[in-house]
């Protein structure tokens, strides 16, 4: 058996309210569907962007990673800071292109500029044009396939390696000197992780 219990009586200091109107029931139902929609669709929007964004930028970073040589344009400050590789002003036709593997990595520079350009890029190296020795073609055969760089054409050619204790970098540069007013540089700037 179970006992029934007693109700209990409404508060008499409550007011009564009247019964619910149609016209009141579908505003409150359309504000109650607004609000329930504008909850799912926000963030649902937020992530459709947030794809968006993310896969373009995925685009980007495939498309420089998969760089199989030299490619236009200046490194990266980070690039340029590890591997101690400052681009003078003025400077003109820049390319760059990097590889990393569990040996060594390496960091391809090119860049036309000016006499006073070639000094100041050699002096952030710690180096000076008096040390540029004619006919050294410092950057190696395997490093040339890589790049893509031929040194046979009309010179002359002046060369250096800049040694440094690791994990500082090595610099080896081949300048073409055959307009000195104009030079053309070529750096190959390796590390050891």
């Amino acid at each position: 058996m179970t006992a029934s219990l007693p109700r209990q009586a409404a508060p008499p200091d409550e007011p009564h309210r009247p019964a619910e109107n149609s016209g009141h029931k579908a505003r409150r139902r359309a504000l109650t569907l607004l609000i329930i929609g504008l909850l799912i669709g926000v963030p649902a929007g937020y992530l459709v962007i947030s794809a968006n964004q993310s896969r373009d930028s995925g685009k980007d970073k495939e498309a420089k990673y998969s760089a199989t040589g030299l490619t236009p344009g200046l490194p990266s400050k980070v690039q340029r800071r590890l591997y101690q590789v400052t681009v003078p002003h003025p400077a003109d036709q820049v390319a760059s292109y990097e590889t990393n593997n569990w040996k060594t990595s390496r960091l391809y520079v090119q860049f036309h500029t000016n006499a006073a350009g070639l000094d100041s890029f050699l002096q952030t190296t710690g180096t000076r044009r008096d040390e540029l020795t004619k006919g050294d073609i410092a950057i190696g055969t395997r490093d040339q396939k890589v790049s893509g760089w031929h040194f046979t054409g009309p010179g002359p050619w002046w060369g250096l390696t800049h040694e440094q204790k690791n994990p500082a970098p090595t610099q080896d540069v081949v300048v073409n000197m055959s307009d000195p007013k104009n030079p053309m540089v070529y750096v190959v700037s390796r590390t050891v992780p």
